[in-house]
């Protein structure tokens, strides 16, 4: 009997044993995170920005983008007429010399008495009633305004929440979910990249990628750059670059040429939105829309290639978008290359994006609810 029950207990203390190790390891990992948190922590270098929290009230529908007013010509200036130059005035023995020397002017002719006036004629009828004249044509027409042509000026859209699938290959089939958030805080802006592959509860791999700066007439001006990845049994990663303003700061702390328009693997998408909403004659198969882009390895000019419209099969219905394809001038291998697929019927915001190493590694990201809305 006693050896019976010493039987049935061995697979229960295995059992134990192993719940205990796992817990053992969860609660030295999860200490491992907090600790790296807090060392990150005290460099304001390396602490990620505070994120923006906003509330989502509503959804948006699928419409045609809105027509934005054009941007109004440059004022042409007027040319300046040159200032003549001042006759210089003579000396007192000039003036002297000059009237004396000047002849006497000439007698004035006597008056001619005017003509007499004309006898009036004989009135044979009288005269019609004046006929009221028609009022002086106008020379131009003013310009319509953007009221009554039915177009708007440009204006950075509320804060917005976007929710994909994930599916892929990583090693082996994966899925997951992923989002995108816009942000807008007055004339600051941040956007969020969040993957999750594997189950929210035990991951396989989490990353945030962020991108947070400002809003310029040039587009959106990152100031920074912070990307965070979390692999399962694996040590936490993570880097940050810092856009200076004639340069950027490299995560192994090189520095690289900051062109102008400069964007980070995150604030890409939004950037092509917003030269899409305000160039939407760009947004046409055979474009090309190029850019300069800043990734952990290298600053380079980035070309995209505006490809077919197509039909992007999301969960509330298939949705046509532009496929837009990267290419790029100098490319070392292993960087991340982004397919993004841009809807005008939603505010020109990416319907799928496509994010690719090689052939064997690579996610896809297609929406799985219509975008989010922030209230005002």
């Amino acid at each position: 009997m006693a050896h019976a029950l010493s039987a049935l207990s061995t697979p229960r203390r295995r059992i134990a044993l192993a719940a205990l190790a796992l817990a053992v390891l969860a609660v030295h990992g999860w200490l491992t995170d907090e600790l790296a948190d807090r060392m990150a922590s005290l460099d304001p270098a390396q602490a990620m920005p505070i994120r923006i929290e906003v509330a989502y009230v509503r959804e948006l529908e699928l419409a045609a983008p809105p027509a934005l007013a054009p941007a109004p010509p440059p004022a042409t200036p007027k040319p300046k007429r040159r200032p003549q130059a001042a006759k210089p005035a003579a000396s007192a023995p000039e003036a002297v010399a000059l009237m004396q020397a000047a002849p006497e002017p000439a007698p004035e002719p006597e008056p001619v008495p005017p003509p007499p006036p004309p006898e009036p004629a004989p009135q044979l009828a009288a005269a019609p009633e004046p006929v009221a004249s028609a009022p002086a044509p106008v020379l131009a027409a003013a310009p319509p305004s953007a009221a009554a042509s039915g177009a708007f000026p440009f204006e950075w859209p509320a804060s917005t929440r976007l929710s994909y699938k994930l599916s892929g290959n990583v090693r082996g089939e994966v899925h997951g979910d992923a989002q995108v958030e816009w942000v807008r805080q007055g004339s600051r802006y941040q956007v969020h990249l969040d993957l999750t592959v594997g189950i929210p509860i035990a991951p396989m791999i989490t990353r945030r990628m962020s991108s947070d700066g400002d809003l310029t007439e040039l587009g959106l001006a990152p100031r920074r750059y912070d990307e965070d990845t979390k692999v399962m049994f694996a040590n936490r990663r993570r880097l940050t670059m810092l856009f200076e303003p004639d340069a950027v700061l490299m995560p192994n702390g090189e520095r690289r040429p900051r062109f102008p328009g400069t964007q980070d693997t995150a604030s890409q998408f939004v950037q092509l939105s917003w030269i899409f909403t305000t160039r939407p004659e760009l947004l046409r198969t055979g474009n090309t829309v190029d850019f300069a882009l800043a990734l952990p390895r290298s600053v380079d000019r980035w070309v995209y290639d505006v490809l077919e419209e197509e039909p992007v099969a999301t969960s509330f219905g298939a949705v046509n978008a532009f496929h837009l394809k990267p290419r790029r001038v100098s490319r070392p291998g292993g960087e991340l290359v982004a397919e993004v697929w841009f809807a005008p019927q939603l505010r020109y915001l990416p319907a799928r994006i496509r994010i690719e190493q090689d052939r064997e590694t690579f996610i896809d990201l297609v929406l799985s609810r219509r975008p989010e809305l922030a209230g005002p």
